[in-house]
């Protein structure tokens, strides 16, 4: 008798240890799904942050060209209003008028060497 008592509580104890090991595994089957879940959720949010990089860019290059051309219009302005006889940038002025015409001879050159 005291064998199969004996034998009874191994048997008991390995169903334990099944249904411990089954507990287990569901659990770690439950934790892998979650890290996939995440896991797919930062790979879309990845993919969101890049697209908002890629219209970022686009718009911070289209803001340096709008500043480049603004500064432009910006230096002309200036030197309409120096040529109408404000007192504020003559130097500034004088150098653009001398590279002007600095241009117009280079052309006036360019044209007689073609004839």
């Amino acid at each position: 008798m005291k064998k199969d008592s004996i034998n009874l509580l191994v048997s008991k104890k390995s169903n334990f240890s099944m249904d411990h090991k089954s507990t287990s595994l569901t659990h770690l089957e439950e934790k892998v799904i979650g890290l996939l879940n995440r896991l797919k959720e930062n790979h879309l949010s990845l993919i969101q942050y890049e697209e908002s990089v890629s219209l970022l860019t686009e718009e911070n290059k289209l803001l340096k060209e709008q500043m480049v051309q603004l500064r432009e219009e910006n230096k002309s302005l200036k030197i309409a209003n120096n040529l109408l006889g404000s007192t504020e940038g003559k130097t500034q002025a004088k150098t653009k008028i001398n590279s002007l015409i600095k241009e117009v001879d280079t052309c006036i050159q360019q044209l007689s060497e073609m004839n």
